[in-house]
């Protein structure tokens, strides 16, 4: 017994020196700390022109003509409503497998929300399910396709489905990702505005932050009203008839010409995601490599399913999250047990994402059936994301498979 209690002890004391390795961070280096102390130290911290600079090369790197930088990626789901004209007595429809802002945007715009079911494997808005959806209720405004983890699913057959609504594509997770296609997300393609999200947790951060791209040049400048109060500063664009003075411009004079929100970025915040975005290609380097081995070694274990895990699927996706599912009934342990004993072992994980139509909310204003949403139950039984970004060490990725390995086989 004495010996059986040492064992204990010694890998009580292991787990308690091991560093604790959440579902995701940041990852920031030098050059990025100066990158925001020069702004620190210049004359601008916001409305300067390190916004400027980060929304050209965002737009560059996507492949749109226009990108415009928000606050974050809720604020640009937003205005990207406005913007389209989106307002009371308008539905739109969004994934049922989501982050609540993906639908509060329409709310916020004044419209209604409503979902479609998620495609088994690419997780995802799928596309004949919102064919089905449409052909029941054919007013609807607007799409809300979701790129979940990384993954824009089923992009192209959204847009044809959709016709000439408009199409707003969530793609928070999935910056540097590409459609089937080829083409990158944000280039245009298939919808009419992406929005990315620069949160920390995703794939390059600007601390909070987030920006809509589009080719629209129309749809461009009425998202920089709405970022900025509904001001417009362009005296060609003035609408009034008090601009003028002495025969002159009024060198002071602006115009608010809508009901606009204070949504901008500031200077900090750009310059970190201007540095970020030069590493976009290395950080996706890394997480597609931790993918492909965490894949190698989960394929192997019984009960779990590797969405989003066919070479092509791994070849074009953003990598924002590794998501795996489980079949808890069978590993004969619930959700909440697997997580804490994973917990116990410094391995942090998270669910992306509760059905938002089960949202207390949403029950409340819609009274929707989940059983109308089977893929979307069945991936919300199971899924559970695992630690997953770049500054993982090869020792750290094997030590979350073993983590998961054991506590799946209970070994």
């Amino acid at each position: 017994m004495a010996g059986v209690r040492a064992v204990e002890i010694r890998d009580r004391i292991d787990r308690m020196t091991l560093k604790f390795l959440g579902y995701g961070r940041q990852s920031i280096d030098q050059s990025d700390i100066d990158s925001v102390v020069d702004v620190l130290r210049s004359d601008f911290l916001t409305q300067g022109p390190a916004v400027e600079r980060f929304e050209t090369a965002l737009a560059e790197r996507v492949g749109a003509r226009h990108a415009v930088a928000v606050s974050s990626g809720t604020a640009g789901l937003h205005i990207a409503c406005l913007a389209a004209d989106i307002g009371p007595g308008d539905l739109g429809f969004t994934a049922a497998i989501t982050f609540a802002a993906s639908s509060n945007c329409l709310l916020y715009s004044g419209a209604e929300a409503d979902f479609v079911d998620i495609d088994h494997d690419a997780l995802g808005m799928n596309p004949a399910a919102l064919e089905h959806a449409l052909k029941a209720v054919p007013e609807v405004k607007a799409i809300i396709p979701v790129h979940l983890a990384g993954l824009a699913n089923g992009s192209a057959e959204i847009r044809a489905i959709a016709k000439k609504r408009i199409v707003i594509e969530d793609a928070a997770h999935a910056i540097g990702g590409t459609y089937s296609c080829g083409r990158l997300v944000g280039c245009g393609a298939y919808s009419d505005m992406t929005v990315f999200s620069f949160h920390p947790v995703k794939t390059i951060t600007s601390g909070e932050g987030g920006a809509v791209v589009t080719n629209d040049a129309d749809l461009a400048q009425r998202l920089q009203m709405f970022r900025s109060h509904g001001i417009e500063r362009d005296a060609s664009r003035f609408v009034g008839d008090n601009e003028r003075e002495d025969g002159q411009l009024k060198p002071w004079f602006y115009e608010q010409q809508m009901l606009g929100f204070n949504y901008r970025m500031t200077d900090i915040q750009a310059a970190l995601g201007l540095s970020q975005l030069g590493k976009l290609d290395r950080f996706l380097e890394r997480r597609r490599a931790i993918a492909r081995r965490y894949d190698d070694a989960f394929s192997q274990l019984p009960h779990v399913h590797l969405p989003q895990s066919t070479p092509q699927q791994r070849a074009r996706s953003g990598h924002h999250l590794y998501i795996a599912t489980f079949d808890f009934d069978a590993i004969r342990t619930t959700r909440s047990a697997f997580m804490t004993k994973l917990r116990d072992r410094g391995i942090g994980t998270q669910v992306h994402y509760i059905p938002v139509y089960r949202q207390p909310y949403y029950v409340e204003r819609y009274g929707i059936d989940p059983a109308a949403f089977p893929e979307s139950e069945r991936y919300y039984r199971g899924c559970l994301s695992l630690p997953f970004f770049p500054g993982l060490t090869d020792e750290d990725v094997e030590r979350v498979i073993g983590a998961v390995t054991q506590t799946v086989t209970r070994k």
